[in-house]
């Protein structure tokens, strides 16, 4: 045979075509992978990432979520309600002010639904909660048309 391939070269072909005795080798074993037949070595393929149990390469880091309220953030809210110069250590202090009113708020609310059996906080619950604690938000009355009488 004068187009046989050297002895070094021994293995799995990597191609289809040519002599038959290859593309039956190939096809022999149909429940193995192609690409694990050919000698590629693609590793974990489709698994996903993060699912495996090899070594993360990113932690999620834990951190609180009030962060999350920047510095501009909170500029923004100032400047909204009239403040014309900001002192930099009033940042940390807003932020855990902020905090401690949503979580006031939202455990109001969350016993409001749950008493009702949904799952859903609705805009109507954030107001009636708000008119609760005797803070209206304006705007939002449901009885409320839009004319003017």
């Amino acid at each position: 045979m004068v187009n046989e391939r050297p002895r070094q070269f021994l293995g799995v072909p990597r191609f289809q075509g040519g002599s038959s005795q290859r593309s039956n080798t190939l096809s022999a074993s149909s429940n193995v992978p192609r690409a694990t037949q050919l000698g590629l070595g693609l590793g974990r393929g489709g698994v996903g990432l993060g699912k495996g149990k090899a070594l993360k390469r990113h932690k999620k880091v834990a951190r609180d979520t009030i962060l999350g309220v920047t510095k501009g953030d909170i500029r923004r809210l100032a400047r909204r309600g009239g403040i014309k110069r900001i002192s930099g250590t009033i940042y940390d202090d807003v932020r855990a002010v902020l905090k401690q009113r949503l979580e006031l708020l939202l455990r109001d609310i969350i016993a409001l639904v749950e008493h009702s059996g949904r799952k859903t906080i609705s805009v109507t619950d954030v107001i009636f909660t708000l008119n609760r604690h005797g803070r209206p938000l304006y705007g939002f009355d449901p009885t409320f048309d839009g004319r003017h009488r």
